[in-house]
């Protein structure tokens, strides 16, 4: 049997192994969809099992340590290298129009992959485009999910098919196959959901989901949220943007929501207050910074004709980072 034969039979092998692997953790995800899904538990319910589950996958935090006081010298990975590659992976889910649950999920496993093992600069890429081919497949739709070959070329790329293939399966390893995790977009709809239940018809308009989940984005894209709990982020984001709407006659009314999940949370005020610093920080910087506003870098993908052919026209129109809505209205 020739040699290109047994290759060619070890990859389709590792593809299937990764297939199986993946229909394993949608089965065993049941329990965080039907929390964020049309057929909810009761909040109660919903957030104890988040939260038991938020805390068995956590990344590590010696490892996240490690990854911050490394230098960049261009031979280990640092926090500085996390968040390009994240910005990347932001800029790969807006090309393919996926949604914001894939790009939270890609960046949990690109976080805790990282807090367990410690990988070369070089190989930063094939581990990030892995873990967003993992999240795709695991949150979009069967017919949505790419090629993996196109999505080498399109994220620009040197690596195989077998190259990712292999990476998949160390990082579904090394994760314990434990694919799904609560991320803080889980915690920031189910805390929106709640507060809109608590308050009036007027206070409802107020919090804006969609600009929520911008700030989110942003937050994903900085490595000092990796140690913070997610449910924190959350909340953090919501009280917040709850206190800059503090001209609003309906303020009162979200305040005391964001108390009361404080409370379910268990959160100290100079804790909450940290985080929420620590997100208005972000967010200033996100704004400010040249590098990351809309437009200012354009990414030129290299793509076939058949992939062109395939791919909708507004693909085309990508911009960096997204903009954050300025009114929440």
């Amino acid at each position: 049997m020739s040699r290109a034969v047994l290759e060619d039979r070890r990859e389709s092998g590792a593809v299937q192994d990764v297939i199986r692997a993946l229909s394993r953790y949608k089965r065993t995800a049941k329990m965080i969809d039907t929390v964020s899904g049309a057929e909810a538990l009761p909040f109660v319910l919903q957030l104890k099992a988040l939260l038991e589950q938020e805390v068995r996958c956590q990344p590590k935090l010696c490892g996240l340590r490690v990854l911050e006081s490394a230098h960049d010298n261009g031979m280990r990975m640092t926090a500085k290298m996390r968040d390009f590659e994240v910005k990347d992976l932001l800029s790969l889910t807006r090309f393919f129009g996926f949604g914001a649950e894939t790009f939270s999920l890609a960046v949990s496993l690109l976080d805790r992959f990282l807090s367990v093992m410690k990988i070369q600069p070089k190989h930063l890429s094939c581990v990030g485009l892995c873990c967003f081919y993992i999240a795709v497949k695991t949150s979009e739709e069967e017919k949505n999910v790419p090629l993996a070959n196109d999505l080498i070329r399109i994220s620009q790329n040197r690596f195989t098919v077998s190259d990712m293939m292999r990476m998949e399966k160390i990082i579904l390893e090394k994760l314990y196959w434990k694919v799904k995790a609560p991320t803080a977009l889980h915690f920031l709809r189910l805390f929106h959901s709640y507060i809109q239940e608590k308050v009036d018809g007027d206070s409802k308009k107020i919090l804006n989901i969609e600009r929520l989940e911008a700030q989110l984005k942003a937050c994903h894209c900085s490595f000092a949220f990796t140690k913070l709990r997610p449910s924190w982020v959350a909340l953090a984001l919501l009280a917040l943007e709850v206190e800059e709407q503090h001209e609003s006659e309906s303020v009162e009314a979200l305040r005391d929501a964001v108390k009361d999940l404080q409370h379910q949370l268990t959160i100290k005020d100079g804790d909450l207050v940290c985080v929420r610093e620590l997100v208005s920080k972000c967010l200033i910087e996100y704004s400010a910074t040249k590098c990351w506003k809309p437009n200012s870098q354009r990414l030129r993908w290299i793509i076939s004709g058949r992939t062109a052919r395939q791919l909708k026209h507004s693909y085309y129109k990508i911009a960096h980072l997204p903009t954050i809505p300025e009114s929440a209205s």
